[in-house]
């Protein structure tokens, strides 16, 4: 079957891949509609390596409930890999999972004639505007892309090449080169480490700090992470990078620096504020914490016991 996806947003960056304008209006001739094919699931691969976990959760149910409905609205982009029948998904694995716990057997699909490095930037770019992409998925795609750009060969020099690159994928991505190039950090990471990361018991930051220890550093991390209970704040992933960039860093450094009190980690008390604006009603929370504050300093003073007047402090 053929079917015009000319007018279809969702095609921008397939065209861009073909070369194809994404103007049609614009082009000085009109541009061949893709061809859309149905091909059996048997034959079609994951990409080697992608970065994107395809979880059974219920967003997938419902994707796969909405297929048997519906059918697959989008195809599936697939190239074909050489010298097999068999083809490479390059945008479509959701889809495909979806698809196969529907009971589809086979799944429309557009076939790229593009090579492995194409292949890359393309299956990044149809993958990053996802939404609750996991810090994981964005530091692989984002390493994955910029080899890819390397490979192309597209700058004359090897030395400035990733430098270059990064400042191509963060245009693309409306981010800086430097925000590429912190996620990008996140792959040195040991997988347990980033695990944490992508959970959001450790932040954005103090990971990318923490991605300069060495393998043999980041394991008693993880081993002082377990005995302690907690997990390094930006001040003491720093303290834990400088020390190691110095040659100073030892396995009882790790577990003193993470053992220290953290503010966030003090004792509180948490009441929900459901509860206290039954007693404050119309209150911002603001006002309820002030309020809060006035009555506690109000019960103080009457609490206080009063003092004994004084031999000598008579009317004179």
């Amino acid at each position: 079957m053929t079917e015009n996806l000319h007018n279809n947003p969702h095609w921008n960056s397939v065209r861009k891949a073909l070369g194809i304008p994404t103007d049609p209006a614009a082009a000085d001739a009109p541009a061949a509609p893709m061809t859309v094919t149905a091909l059996p699931l048997s034959r079609l691969r994951p990409f080697r390596d992608h970065p994107y976990h395809v979880k059974e959760d219920d967003a997938l149910s419902a994707l796969s409930e909405s297929i048997c409905e519906n059918g697959i609205l989008s195809p599936v982009i697939v190239r074909r890999l050489e010298g097999t029948d068999d083809y490479e998904i390059i945008s479509g694995h959701r889809r495909t999972k979806a698809a196969e716990l529907a009971g589809l057997t086979k799944v429309p699909v557009i076939v790229l004639d593009i090579d492995h490095d194409a292949a890359v930037i393309q299956m990044v770019d149809s993958n990053l505007h996802r939404e609750n992409l996991l810090p994981s998925e964005k530091a692989f795609a984002y390493k994955m892309k910029l080899e890819a750009i390397s490979h192309q060969g597209k700058r004359t020099s090897a030395q400035v090449a990733p430098k270059l690159s990064t400042d191509l994928i963060g245009e693309a991505e409306n981010v800086s080169k430097d925000t590429i190039k912190r996620y990008i950090r996140l792959t040195y990471l040991d997988p347990d480490l980033l695990a944490l990361v992508d959970e959001g018991r450790i932040s954005f930051t103090p990971a990318v700090e923490l991605s300069y220890l060495s393998e043999e550093m980041q394991q008693v991390l993880l081993t002082a992470i377990e005995s302690e209970d907690c997990t390094p704040s930006l001040s003491q992933a720093c303290r834990m990078k400088k020390l190691f960039a110095a040659g100073q860093l030892t396995d009882d450094d790790i577990f003193d620096i993470l053992a220290e009190e953290k503010p966030n980690q003090r004792e509180m008390v948490k009441i929900p504020l459901d509860t206290l604006q039954h007693f404050f009603p119309d209150y911002t929370p603001n006002q309820i914490r002030n309020a809060i504050v006035r009555m506690l300093e109000q019960q103080a003073k009457v609490r206080q016991p009063e003092r004994k007047p004084s031999r000598d402090s008579g009317v004179r």
